[in-house]
């Protein structure tokens, strides 16, 4: 998932056609990892060897060393915010908030403790959101405060809008995969609320709706609008695809691979232009 941050951070650098910023790069590299980490630290079982999922029971077979991994990638990003504009740290504050607010509860209703993803509906919004505004409101931000670029407001806005459908699109079927297990936990994920079904309808919807702004506002057929059409259709027949019988790391490999084949099909459509 952290190469994945980085590949995402490259898309929006080369469809602005700006260079990238090496520490912006490592930042999303360190936080996703540290984030993700904790993530699943926090979701720790009773008993890590009896659980259903094979990221779990290795990462806790292997404790010491993602401990290790964590604190490492946590350290790493005290030297990187410090080549960062007061405009990006605040950002990443804002980010860092909702991320740790997702999995901690620290709401309480009715005597009852929640995070942020127990609220109906709202785990998909914020996936995609913290997503959307990583990879490329803070590129983007970088840039303008070195005044290396300055990208308009409309532009700005067309670019979190398509990368937060993406990312939304592509998280879904997770959801499905672990649609009894939400139920049990009672977090109201999409596939919860509509079903089975309607969520991967869902998801398409999503795709369209991205690829609709593409025809729409891109500058012509260029190398960049056939390396996003590709991995759109390429995101939508892997899900499709995909369902509660795949091995989990279907998921994990291909799924959120197209985050990374994303920025790869963008490098060979623009090499292909030249």
């Amino acid at each position: 998932m952290a190469l994945c941050a980085v590949a995402q951070g490259m898309v929006t650098y080369q469809l602005l056609n700006a260079q990238p910023d090496k520490y912006v790069l490592g930042l999303l590299f360190a936080a996703t990892l540290a984030l993700y980490n904790f993530s699943i630290l926090l979701a720790k079982p009773a008993d890590p060897s009896q659980s259903q999922f094979k990221r779990v029971r290795w990462f806790f077979d292997h404790y010491r060393l993602m401990i290790s991994i964590t604190i490492i990638a946590v350290l790493a990003l005290i030297p990187l915010v410090l080549f960062l504009t007061t405009t990006s740290i605040i950002l990443l504050g804002f980010l860092g908030v909702l991320s740790v607010s997702y999995n901690l509860p620290l709401f309480s209703f009715h005597e009852k403790k929640f995070g942020l993803r127990n609220i109906p509906g709202i785990k998909l919004f914020l996936i995609a959101l913290v997503w959307s505004l990583s990879c490329v409101s803070l590129p983007i931000v970088e840039l303008e405060s070195h005044g290396i670029i300055s990208v308009s407001s409309r532009d700005t806005i067309l670019l979190l809008t398509k990368r937060f459908l993406f990312i939304a699109a592509l998280a879904v079927p997770f959801d499905i995969r672990d649609l009894f297990q939400d139920r049990n936990y009672d977090l109201k994920t999409i596939p919860v609320v509509l079903g089975e079904k309607k969520a991967y309808l869902f998801c398409l919807v999503l795709l369209l709706f991205y690829l609709i702004l593409l025809f729409l506002f891109n500058n012509g057929f260029d190398a960049n609008f056939w390396g996003l059409a590709i991995t759109i259709f390429l995101a939508g027949w892997l899900i499709f695809k995909s369902d509660r019988k795949k091995d989990e790391y279907y998921y994990f490999f291909y799924l959120d691979g197209v985050l990374i084949l994303q920025f790869l099909f963008l490098s060979l459509t623009s090499l292909a232009s030249r």
